[in-house]
């Protein structure tokens, strides 16, 4: 099967699976602020970014793994995948013991990351459910990078999504029935299990070899793998401190920090649902560029490249504007006026998911490559940055304050040393025809967001409806400016007879 064919299929799969969870997400947030309120929610957003930096000890094995499948899978090497695997599962149970006795170690601290603790009963016990179900997420679950590596995701997606609504289901009884929270972190911790069980039934069954002996990977191999997760540990730290240390910060030295985490946390699941839907499309196309890649041929990259950066920037050009002009109006709309956030809030989260977004491609490639050991020093300047000058302003700015060092942090170093490293180590060019695109691509949206502002001001959103029809002339806007503004640009044209070939196969078919 070829590799469009396979992103098609994954991408495909991805997307209808994910309009199934972001319902259930949005449902199951509005069953939660009504049962349980914003103290709750911000308590599940602080221990699940306390989690996320526990998850450094998982090394980046899991990343440095799949790069390293690529070529054997493609190969058919079934030695190397054996051992590859058998090294992957032996880890990933080794780091679900070493989380467990982390995660028990900070018990004794937690008080210490709140400034203003709520009477919420249950408070340790509440810790060790989520504690458990991240350490519990670590066994069976090395066996998704197979499917992932082997342009398999569709089947990972299929297997989420059905566990998605067995635990929305149950997470939607418990709060009726028993406003109880710990029985609805016990939902979520059974269907963490039951997605990674189900999940390595479907691997062994399609992968039999696996069950055989263990292949062992040689003393080179083991070399050049640890090389990839020592380069992938930077990353993870950088990744962690930039983007899971904000509601920590917030809740430890901004007053109110938990109810404002709660507030942050609702518009986060407004742009991770975007975001979701986006990075389904490159998680689809991650095997098949990691494929290409490992073909060698440097112009046929390039020549993809160019056509994902310009899909990148539709993607996340056309979502910034929508989010930047209905994200309050949503909110207000679906849980009332007291839960937003201030416009110079919502301009410097948007701005970050703007330039966080883009860095889509420069990632994909450079995962792919494997160049991530060429910026493994970027990512612990960057959360230096990031922890110095957000402690800084936020004793000036408060909660702002804190989203301008996560800006600032990203800007001064991720923001041109990944394209540098792509382009020097994997195009051999220079940066100059990056940046030129990046600032074409810039202005455009710059121009839709403000266009779409000033014509669509006029509509007061009153309810669902009109929100609606508000987003429809802001996406139409936003598009309008794109076709005007790119469609004599290569990309754009190469993309164009993509699509018109696809659509020709199919009416054959």
């Amino acid at each position: 099967m070829s590799r469009l064919t396979n992103t098609i299929r994954n991408a495909a799969v991805g997307f209808g699976a994910q309009l199934i969870i972001i319902l259930l997400n949005f449902i199951n947030r509005t069953f939660f602020i009504q049962f349980l309120g914003a103290e709750y929610l911000g308590l599940s957003g602080l221990f699940s970014n306390i989690l996320s930096m526990l998850s450094l000890a998982e090394l980046g094995i899991g990343v440095a793994i799949s790069f390293s499948l690529y070529k054997p899978l493609q190969e058919q090497n079934i030695r190397k995948t054996k051992a590859l695997m058998s090294f992957y599962r032996l880890a990933y149970n080794v780091i679900g013991i070493l989380i467990l006795g982390l995660g028990l170690c900070l018990i004794p601290f937690l008080d210490l990351l709140i400034k203003d603790r709520p009477d919420i009963p249950h408070f340790t016990l509440i810790y060790l459910l989520f504690l458990f179900n991240s350490v519990v997420s670590y066994f069976f679950t090395y066996k998704r990078s197979l499917l992932l590596a082997d342009q398999k995701e569709y089947l990972n997606t299929i297997n989420r999504t059905l566990f998605s609504i067995i635990q929305c289901a149950g997470q939607f009884i418990i709060l009726f029935f028993t406003r109880n929270y710990l029985l609805y972190l016990l939902v979520v911790i059974a269907c963490t299990i039951g997605s990674n069980i189900r999940i390595s039934h479907q691997c062994d069954n399609l992968y039999p070899y696996l069950k055989g002996n263990s292949e062992r990977l040689t003393k080179e191999e083991t070399k050049t793998l640890m090389k990839y997760v020592g380069a992938q540990l930077s990353h993870k730290v950088g990744g962690i401190v930039v983007n899971g240390t904000d509601n920590v910060l917030t809740t430890a030295l901004v007053n109110g920090g938990l109810v404002i985490v709660g507030l942050y946390s609702n518009y986060l699941l407004l742009i991770n649902t975007v975001k979701s839907i986006i990075t389904m499309f490159f998680t689809s196309v991650t095997a098949s560029v990691g494929n290409l890649n490992a073909e060698n041929n440097a112009d046929k990259s390039k020549e993809v490249f160019d056509k994902m950066f310009f899909l990148n920037m539709c993607f996340y050009g056309i979502s910034t504007c929508c989010i930047y002009n209905l994200a309050n109006d949503f909110i207000r709309l679906w849980i009332g006026e007291g839960y937003l956030l201030s416009t110079g809030a919502i301009t410097v989260i948007v701005i970050n998911y703007y330039i966080s977004g883009m860095r889509q491609t420069c990632q994909t490639y450079n995962t792919t490559l494997g160049l991530f050991w060429n910026d493994r020093f970027k990512p612990w300047i960057e959360a230096l940055i990031n922890l110095v000058s957000s402690i800084a302003l936020a004793r000036y700015y408060g909660f702002m304050g804190i989203l301008l060092g996560t800006l600032i942090s990203t800007v001064t170093t991720s923001f041109w040393v990944e394209p540098y490293i792509l382009y020097k180590h994997g195009f051999n060019m220079r940066l100059g025809d990056y940046f030129i695109r990046y600032a074409q691509y810039t202005a455009a949206i710059l121009f839709a967001t403000g266009s779409a502002f000033f014509l669509t001001d006029f509509i007061r959103v009153t309810s669902f409806v009109l929100w609606v029809v508000k987003a429809l002339m802001i996406g139409i806007i936003s598009v309008c400016v794109i076709i005007l503004c790119f469609c004599r640009k290569a990309e754009f044209i190469g993309l164009k007879l993509i699509v018109s070939n696809q659509l020709i196969k199919m009416r054959r078919k």
